[in-house]
């Protein structure tokens, strides 16, 4: 540097360095930006900084985070960008004001009145005080007095609550509340209390409830005692609003959790359990309680969001989100009753209890909300790329004209469809990968809506339908008609079904040629690679015998590219047993040495070689979902499979037969000219069967014994580890489905399945002791199952994992190949194996980090 006088000298070993220093820009990180300028508590505040969050200007309306302690105006959430988070929904006033929750509870009651039973009953005065009075006389008639609690209709923090026996003395006033007096409640050291319970809802379009597994319990500060016409007044003895009893002189501060007049659901479930009180019930009885509930509020704020935000695809990230404080009061049968529920509850930390509790509340709601840094700018990106379809009307499907054909419309109904399931698709998977997030970050809350018990989700999905019919009537038809849409209910493998049956149809209507459906062979894997390199030169002049023994030598030489041409020449036969049964009926009539074979006039017109030397037999499509492992085993034959093997013509044969020593010595008899009778020939066929059916049932016995092996354990650990993964399926399923379907790619989810396909292998070589593996039928059915279960990237054998549908077992009962029961109970051991040998690798990769896909670098090891 140049400083003063001094002289500027420059190094001799660099002699042409720079003295003047460049100026490097710093890449400026993202940040998260919150707008707390709304909210009083401080609480908030201290969350924001823990989260990393950096604090905005007051005006300033551009923040990823904007929390408010009131209700905010749906003007603002329609000015929204898709990135930014606000902590309310527009509607939920409609469960939060104390009138309008009387108003809709009635309307769900009379159409649900067994599941709505947990308010106590309630009247709006002054449009229900006939009612009511009608009500008083009934009870007068009956000698039968009842306490009756009369509320403001928009009233908070128990200002002008009051308790009155004497009915008829009440004046119809505006904006009241009077219900039943719940008089027999559950009592702790003597005192009457409620329970703060905290819920957050991350999404109303699907929607989406947790439950925080804390709160706060909030005691009376007087005794109690039945209402009275003498103790009606204390309102510390009735009432349990933290902002009433706080100003009794008996309200304890304590900071140890189990005293004080404001504790922690936490401790109470200890003290349930202490009591033998079923604490599991208590929280499943609460979760009911909020769900119903919010299904009441559903249609009214799915209306109004959708009324803000109407550009917005359905199933995309959700601008609001609220934390509700549900106060509910348990009777002395532990039953809950919902008393009301605050939209925005307060947050205040008086007590180092209220800190503990609501930091955890607040923290934890945004660790679910999964805020990015990234989100501003993807969203500016995204809506660049909408600008420039709608500019360049890419991505819009073309009109139908007035004129069109019949012909023309059935293709743009088609793809109409086919654009629906995709987008349909999309949101699914979105979904998947919401969940995936939810389920790391989850904390202290859990999800009770949608619930993971498919009994309870179906009776939730009743009561929404029953909703949206009951507060929906005769307006929003639209959103009528898509929550009635079958697909919303559908899962992924569901609509990738029908996409591939779309497909389908789209080739039969432009007349093509319907392709097989399916992954690729197993021709590409190193067990089966040289049959494919033995088609390139097999020629279908070559007899059977000598075909089996072609010299491998020299193919080991070919090029990749040029293999993997030949392989797509080769089609796969899918009725391979009817060139066999012709193959079998030639040599019946003493023609076995001719040794021009011609294919018959029904084969494939592209075929490359005999059909005697396929390797691989491709499976049909199949467009439904397969039962699980268990079902699926104990699964009997179709009645087609069942008549064929009743069959006693000489089509039964195995394809094993003609490879086998018998077989080939009748066929050097014949090729000598000695005709043998048909009685002796047919013994030594069934001399032939017989020894296959053994030969199979040896295989059998064997792969029945073998289990799957996890790396460093023992048999009885590692069987454990599967056991224990299917005993918790429902928190395994999501994982497993992203790890197979995800992220493996089709290379990686053959090396798993060749774990099983090499010991398999290993186990037909020792058994049959034949020279050529692929030559075996069984071999082949096993090769087709393989096949299966590979459908779809991977669809197949995930489809074995799914509770409906039919079974992979499709491919022999379409098929008029006969297949064994010993040859089926094989096919039916290796799925099996197959499930086995996935949830070990899913688990060995969950506990190996160490590569970059999560997957140790001998993952694969046949040895394991």
């Amino acid at each position: 540097d140049n400083r003063g006088t001094a002289p500027l000298t420059l190094s001799s070993e660099l002699p042409y360095q720079s003295t003047i220093k460049r100026q490097v820009r710093k890449k400026k990180n993202g940040v998260i930006t919150a707008n707390v300028a709304g909210t009083k508590y401080e609480i908030v505040r201290v969350v924001i900084r823990e989260m990393g969050f950096v604090k905005t200007r007051d005006e300033d309306e551009t923040a990823n985070l904007i929390w408010s302690d009131s209700a905010v105006q749906q003007e603002k959430i329609a000015e929204l960008q898709n990135y930014q988070r606000i902590n309310h929904f527009p509607g939920m006033g409609e469960i939060c004001r104390k009138d309008f929750l009387a108003r809709n509870m009635t309307k769900m009651i009379k159409t649900e009145p067994q599941e709505y039973s947990f308010i106590p009953r309630t009247w709006i005065f002054p449009a229900e005080y006939t009612q009511f009075q009608n009500y008083v006389k009934e009870l007068k008639k009956k000698r039968r007095q009842k306490t009756f609690i009369v509320k403001p209709a928009n009233g908070a923090m128990g200002h002008g609550i009051s308790l009155i026996r004497n009915g008829e003395k009440l004046q119809a006033q505006d904006h009241l509340i009077v219900q039943e007096y719940l008089d027999k409640p559950f009592l702790m050291e003597g005192y009457k209390f409620d329970l703060r319970v905290y819920i957050l809802v991350t999404s109303c379009d699907p929607l989406k409830i947790f439950l925080y597994h804390d709160g706060l319990v909030r005691m009376g500060t007087e005794k109690y005692h039945p209402p009275s016409d003498s103790n009606l007044s204390q309102l510390y003895m009735h009432l349990t609003n933290y902002s009433v009893n706080k100003h009794n002189e008996h309200f304890e501060r304590d900071e140890t959790e189990d005293k004080g007049s404001k504790r922690s659901i936490k401790w109470f479930t200890e003290f349930l359990e202490t009591n033998n009180l079923d604490v599991s019930k208590f929280w499943s009885d609460i979760s009911e309680l909020v769900v119903k509930t919010l299904i009441v509020a559903e249609p009214h704020v799915l209306h109004a969001y959708r009324m803000c935000r109407p550009g917005q695809a359905p199933g995309s990230d959700s601008v609001c989100f609220e934390v509700l404080g549900f106060d509910i009061l348990l009777d002395r049968k532990l039953k809950p009753w919902l008393l009301e529920i605050n939209r925005a509850p307060s947050f205040g930390t008086d007590q180092k209890i209220d800190y503990d509790v609501k930091k955890g509340v607040i923290l934890n709601a945004l660790k679910l909300l999964n805020i990015r840094t990234s989100d501003k700018r993807r969203n500016l990106a995204q809506q660049k790329a909408e600008a420039q379809k709608r500019l360049y009307g890419q991505g819009s499907m073309k009109k139908l004209l007035p004129g069109s054909s019949d012909w023309e419309k059935q293709r743009h109904t088609l793809e109409r469809r086919k654009e629906e399931l995709k987008e349909r698709l999309a949101q699914v998977r979105k979904q998947i990968s919401k969940e995936e997030h939810e389920n790391r970050h989850m904390g202290n809350y859990r999800r009770i809506y949608p619930p993971d018990d498919k009994t309870l989700l179906e009776k939730y999905e009743s009561l929404l339908a029953t909703a949206f019919q009951t507060f929906l009537a005769g307006r929003a038809a639209s959103l009528q008609r898509e929550m009635n849409n079958p697909l919303k209910r559908m899962k992924e493998e569901d609509i990738l079904d029908l996409l591939e049956q779309c497909e389908i149809d789209d080739e039969k209507l432009m007349g093509k040629c319907t392709r097989q459906r399916g992954p690729k062979p197993l021709c590409s894997m190193p067990e089966s690679t040289q049959t494919s390199r033995k088609l390139k030169y097999y020629n279908s002049d070559s007899s059977c015998d000598t075909g089996s023994s072609i010299s491998e030598s020299g193919e080991e030489t070919e090029k990749e590219d040029h293999n993997e041409k030949k392989e797509k020449k080769v089609s796969y036969d899918l009725e391979e047993n009817k060139y066999k049964s012709l193959e079998r009926s030639g040599r019946m009539n003493s023609k076995p040495s001719t040794k021009n074979i011609k294919s018959p006039s029904n084969s494939s017109p592209t075929s490359s070689a005999g059909p005697l030397r396929r390797s691989v037999s491709c499976p049909r499509s199949i467009s439904v979902l397969t039962t699980q492992s268990q079902a699926a085993e104990q699964r009997p034959f179709s009645a087609k499979a069942s008549l064929q093997l009743q069959r006693t013509s000489s089509v039964n044969r195995s394809h094993s037969l003609n490879r086998s020593p018998s077989s080939a010595r009748v066929s050097q008899t014949s090729s000598l000219g000695t005709m043998n009778s048909l009685g002796s020939e047919s013994l030594l066929q069934q001399k032939a069967k017989e020894q296959e059916v053994a030969l199979t049932k040896e295989t059998l016995l064997i792969i029945n014994d073998m289990r799957m092996k996890f790396p460093g354990k023992t048999d009885e650990e590692s069987e454990l580890i599967i056991e224990d993964i299917m005993d918790n399926w429902k928190y395994h399923k999501t994982k497993v489905a992203t790890y197979w379907l995800v992220k493996l790619d089709s290379v990686k989810q053959r090396r798993v399945l060749d774990i099983v396909k090499t010991s398999v292998r290993a186990v037909l070589q020792r058994v049959w002791k034949a020279p050529d593996i692929e030559n075996l039928h069984l071999y082949r059915l096993f090769n087709r199952v393989f096949n299966r279960l590979l459908w779809s990237h991977g669809q197949g054998l995930w489809n074995c994992f799914c509770n409906s549908g039919s079974s992979w077992e499709t491919i022999f009962s379409k098929s008029t190949e006969v297949v064994t029961p010993e040859q089926l109970q094989c096919c039916q051991r290796i799925v099996q194996l197959c499930k086995h040998c996935l949830l070990v690798v899913y688990k060995y990769s969950l506990d190996s980090r160490g590569s970059p896909t999560g997957i140790s670098p001998h993952w694969d090891d046949t040895r394991y």
